[in-house]
């Protein structure tokens, strides 16, 4: 029994640790800088790509993997539109 016990607090203190990483990465704007520069890096305007890319980073806390489509990884991201229906995020 004593071990279960001690199992359990190692892994609730392992995944805690893990949580606590990412919502500092998420904070970071270094994560959204460099996320964003990674996604747009083969858009026709860059600028505009990065621009849009970091403003939806920041809300979402997250960025689809790739270059390209993903979008599935991060709903946030993906169902963000602008006024005219379209997508928001690149």
């Amino acid at each position: 029994m004593k071990h279960l016990f001690t199992m359990l607090l190692f892994c609730s203190l392992l995944l805690c640790s893990s949580f606590l990483e990412l919502s500092i990465a998420y904070e970071d704007s270094s994560f959204c800088c460099v996320q964003s520069s990674d996604r747009c890096s083969k858009a026709g305007v860059v600028d505009r790509c990065v621009k849009y890319c970091k403003i939806c980073c920041q809300e979402c806390k997250c960025v689809p993997s790739g270059t390209y489509g993903n979008k599935h990884e991060c709903p946030c991201y993906r169902d963000k539109v602008n006024n005219k229906g379209k997508p928001k995020c690149p």
